[in-house]
């Protein structure tokens, strides 16, 4: 039997060469120049400023251009070459200009088994696009995502790195929409959303003026509630070690005492009910 493999990269992804003008006006070089200088004596080498400053440039263009490569470049002393082989090597870096508003949708593993594919296709119809593509009207640039990083909240949908939880395709859909008519809702958590080139400028270490970014969601606080009701704790790093050289006995014993416990069972229902079995193991579930 033979299994066939076609490598190369994916329909979606940004592909095409970085093209544009080969430099910037003086104004903008100045005002570039600027901001590039606050971000660059950060860093001990200033080539470590790399990564900043090509989302310092792609605020510029909402892109990364030629001008914005060789800006880079003579700022850290890099030539071209050693700029574009690293602006390249990341999928955050637009080859191409994008939307308003970069509106990623993950299909990787629970992300797909929650729904994720089907909101990709059904953005996919409603927007007219394919994943990678940018509205008519310069709006919305569709992105498949292999992982939001979200995964307690799956499937999500992010714009502009923000997230929108727990979402269906017609959510997704009313979301894109609203995008579009200029009225972008609310993050599930997060900070209110701004535009894409007004993002890579918070993603270059530039003061972001946004309010609300400290909001955590319940679930992604499940783990934590699981430990403290078992009274596990971290380890103490000025503990004395173990009588083998290892963890201290006690936290060895703690271990043990915790792991025959059986693991909570996966939830039957999404989300799951409250005052069941599932979620309560002194409640009687009324599924069963």
């Amino acid at each position: 039997m033979s299994i066939f493999f076609e490598l190369g990269q994916r329909p979606d992804e940004p592909g095409p060469p970085i093209s544009g003008p080969a430099s910037y006006p003086e104004d903008v070089t100045a005002r570039l120049s600027a901001d590039a200088e606050k971000i660059i004596a950060r860093y001990p080498h200033p080539r470590s400023a790399l990564l900043p400053l090509l989302h310092l440039v792609q605020s510029e263009d909402g892109c990364l251009t030629n001008a914005g490569i060789a800006f880079c470049a003579k700022q850290l002393g890099l030539t071209n070459a050693e700029v574009t082989a690293v602006a390249t090597f990341y999928t955050m870096y637009r080859r191409t200009p994008t939307g308003d508003y970069l509106v990623g949708v993950c299909t990787n593993t629970l992300c797909a088994i929650m729904g994720g594919d089907a909101i990709l296709d059904s953005l996919q119809d409603h927007l007219g696009v394919h994943a990678g593509g940018t509205t008519e009207d310069g709006r919305v640039t569709l992105e498949h995502i292999e992982c939001n990083a979200a995964c307690d909240y799956a499937p999500v949908v992010m714009v502009n790195w923000e997230f929108f939880d727990n979402q269906t395709p017609a959510s997704a859909r009313e979301l894109v929409d609203g995008l579009r008519a200029g009225s972008p809702p609310e993050p599930t958590r997060g900070a209110p959303l701004c535009t894409f080139r007004e993002t890579a400028r918070t993603l270059a270490g530039l003061p972001d003026p946004r309010s609300g970014g400290d909001r955590i969601g319940d679930a992604t606080l499940a783990g934590l509630r699981v430990a403290r009701e078992r009274g596990m704790t971290a380890p103490d790093p000025d503990a004395a070690v173990g009588s083998d050289g290892g963890a201290p006995d006690d936290q060895k014993a703690a271990a043990e005492a915790t792991q025959d416990a059986p693991a909570p069972a996966p939830s039957a229902t999404v989300p799951p009910e409250p005052n069941t079995a599932e979620t309560n193991p002194d409640a009687t579930d009324s599924h069963t």
